[in-house]
């Protein structure tokens, strides 16, 4: 089986700019980060699976509908697409712990910082005939939930400080990140592309 490696990308705060205190809830609010469309092309050249994983808790709270958050998932993914940086999968965690609700609630696993929506992404890489080297896989995001997760399911975590940027709550909770970025596009370009390269083996 082929192996693989993939960037795990959280949305909100590290792709497109997050509404602090609030939620994106629609599409004339997406403000991508500067440079993080060249930035993710230059990782598909390198030979990187993109994989969107947000938590998307507003669905539950019923502050945005599943549509909403879907419809704005295609409009990211149609602009990644026409700068050269197609998401490869794309998923979104929708239940919360404090907004129990019979349609979500068996989803609680994909929440970070739980490690379900990378272990599905693993799990539909596997149906596509390809196996996923945690080793070589990061999950780039901006809150300690996302370095908590990469730990959780053996990737590489690297926290940006763009959206919430929480270094200090990292901190506290003694789950350092593998590198710290201030944007997406040094995150990929300086600490990502620029190591030494990881074999990937083909079996």
């Amino acid at each position: 089986m082929q192996r693989i490696k993939a960037l795990f990308l959280d949305r909100d705060g590290t792709i497109i700019y997050d509404e602090l205190g609030g939620y994106v809830k629609t599409i004339e609010q997406v403000r991508f980060v500067p440079r993080a469309e060249e930035a993710l092309a230059a990782a598909k050249q390198a030979g990187y699976k993109l994989v969107l994983v947000t938590n998307q808790a507003g669905i539950a709270r019923g502050i945005i509908t599943e549509e909403r958050v879907q419809e704005i998932n295609h409009y990211i993914q149609a602009h990644l697409k026409a700068c050269g940086a197609e998401l490869d999968l794309c998923y979104y965690a929708p239940a919360h712990p404090d907004y129990p609700n019979p349609r979500y609630d068996h989803l609680l696993s994909w929440r970070k910082p739980n490690a379900g929506m990378i272990e599905q992404a693993i799990a539909d890489f596997a149906v596509q005939g390809v196996e996923l080297d945690r080793t070589a896989s990061y999950l780039i995001g901006d809150k300690q939930i996302d370095v908590a997760c990469a730990y959780r399911a053996g990737l590489r975590p690297i926290l940006v400080m763009t959206g919430y940027g929480e270094l200090e709550k990292c901190e506290e909770k003694n789950t350092l990140p593998y590198q710290v970025a201030s944007d997406i596009y040094e995150a990929i370009v300086t600490f990502i592309l620029k190591r030494e390269p990881i074999d990937i083996e083909k079996t």
